[in-house]
């Protein structure tokens, strides 16, 4: 990966694997374009190993598909870029390398908000997520941080970089609410590109109606109290 001078972005979307942040945060990212945030995607594994959607396809190229689903997402979305990290999936570990590619993307693009999953709600039982919230948590505070952590990186040019906020989906304390009232459409149709996951007959289909209302009634409930009618929840720090 280079480390060209990039436009840094506001917003650092660090998810385990190609779909998985569509569906907790996809009408937050909406918002935060509409906004003219600069939202870029790290996806951290291939997606190789899901079976819901897989119809028998070897593993190589289910991740392919899933890839190229998640770009079909992303630009639905208003994402500005995407960066796959290319991790096997299911065997994700906290790792040197996985620390110091976040670490390193941190200090590249200085985000004002790092966005990634929470590794410590109770049950949490995939073990991508938990290794990806864990390892870009210890990214954020101290490794960015410090610049000493990795010096290699000094010498590619990347300083250290304070990230003032962290958003953490799928948790089970949540402490902000995210408006998408004006971006749940928004959402379903980035959704709907994951043609690997759609039940049979596509977005035309009963099921998907039906699932699109599931989807409306959990964001409701997530907004209950709030003065706006869906939201996206999170724990920030």
């Amino acid at each position: 990966m280079t480390t060209k001078k990039t436009k840094e972005a506001q917003v650092l979307v660090i998810t385990p694997g190609p779909n998985t942040a569509d569906t907790a945060i996809a009408g937050s990212v909406a918002r935060w374009v509409s906004e003219g945030k600069d939202v870029v995607y790290v996806v951290c594994t291939k997606g190789d190993k899901g079976i819901k959607g897989s119809k028998g396809k070897p593993a190589d190229e289910l991740g392919k598909m899933r890839k190229e689903e998640q770009l079909a997402a992303a630009k639905v979305l208003g994402v500005k870029e995407g960066i796959y990290l290319g991790f096997e999936a299911h065997f994700l570990e906290d790792t040197v390398e996985f620390r110091k590619e976040i670490t390193r993307l941190i200090r590249k693009y200085k985000p004002e908000t790092v966005v990634t999953c929470d590794p410590y709600p109770r049950y949490n039982l995939h073990t991508d997520a938990r290794v990806t919230g864990q390892v870009v948590l210890t990214c954020t505070f101290p490794l960015a941080r410090d610049p000493y952590s990795f010096p290699e990186l000094l010498k590619e040019g990347l300083e250290r970089h304070v990230v003032p906020e962290v958003l953490l989906w799928g948790t089970d304390q949540p402490n902000y609410y995210s408006n998408i009232t004006d971006t749940f459409d928004k959402k379903m149709e980035a959704i709907e590109c994951r043609a690997s996951e759609l039940p049979e007959g596509g977005a035309q289909s009963r099921q998907w109606g039906t699932r699109v209302e599931r989807m409306r009634q959990r964001h409701m409930r997530a907004a209950e109290g709030q003065d706006f009618n869906l939201a996206e929840v999170f724990h920030k720090v």
